[in-house]
């Protein structure tokens, strides 16, 4: 009987986790929305908490060091230290989270929405990898998503290249200039933590600026 009571509170406690966006939205921010995926900002003071609530398979970007306590529904807890600049995949989860550190807690995450049954990865010539390795690096492959470190110096600038469907996360300020397959190009300025979401679709990037350009690149797979 107390067994058959502690799965019923471990469900009923996963059932009612909230949506953190409803938690928190003070903290909590969408960005972006669509049929693929829901784009968050998160912006968690020091020492603050969110209670039990869940996502669905995500990629996370941190823009600064925390330190960070996980509890989960069957009352197991896990502490993390996560760097700068860190870029990890995680499952779908319910959990509750505490910032242990005395800094605000600044980061992104892409949580990605379900996929038609027939969904698969896209192959192209046009691989940024393959065609561009000074620039594009892989950091996660997994099923659903691509995720690669965009570097580029000073005024450098890539070869014509091709992507899925993604979101872009800009890690540094950026003055680019994209030029598109029809000849045409886009001259974009950016900050440091804008995120953009883009079409599957080939462009040439240049870096016009005086400063390095990095740029993390979640390509989801369909």
């Amino acid at each position: 009987m107390r067994m058959l009571l502690t799965v019923v509170a471990l469900s009923a406690a996963a059932g009612f986790a909230q949506d953190v966006v409803q938690l928190a939205p003070e903290r909590v921010k969408v960005l972006i929305e669509n049929d693929q995926v829901r784009v968050l900002r998160f912006s968690e003071p020091g020492h603050s908490k969110l209670p039990m609530h869940s996502h669905p398979p995500y990629v996370s970007v941190a823009f600064t060091a925390d330190y960070s306590k996980y509890m989960f529904p069957d009352g197991k807890t896990s502490e993390e230290h996560t760097k700068a600049g860190a870029v990890d995949f995680f499952k779908a989860v319910t959990h509750a989270f505490e910032n242990l550190s005395d800094n605000t807690a600044e980061s992104i995450m892409v949580e990605l929405k379900d996929r038609p049954p027939a969904a698969a990865a896209v192959t192209t010539e046009m691989d940024p990898v393959k065609v561009d390795p000074k620039h594009y690096k892989v950091l996660i492959d997994n099923d659903r998503v691509r995720v690669l470190r965009a570097r580029y110096g000073p005024h450098e600038k890539s070869v014509m290249h091709e992507h899925p469907a993604s979101v872009a996360v800009f890690m540094t300020d950026s003055h680019a200039k994209f030029r598109l397959r029809d000849g045409t190009s886009q001259d974009i300025n950016t900050k440091a933590r804008d995120v953009t979401w883009a079409p599957a679709g080939k462009h040439l990037p240049e870096n016009l600026g005086d400063k390095p350009m990095e740029v993390i690149v979640i390509e989801l797979k369909r």
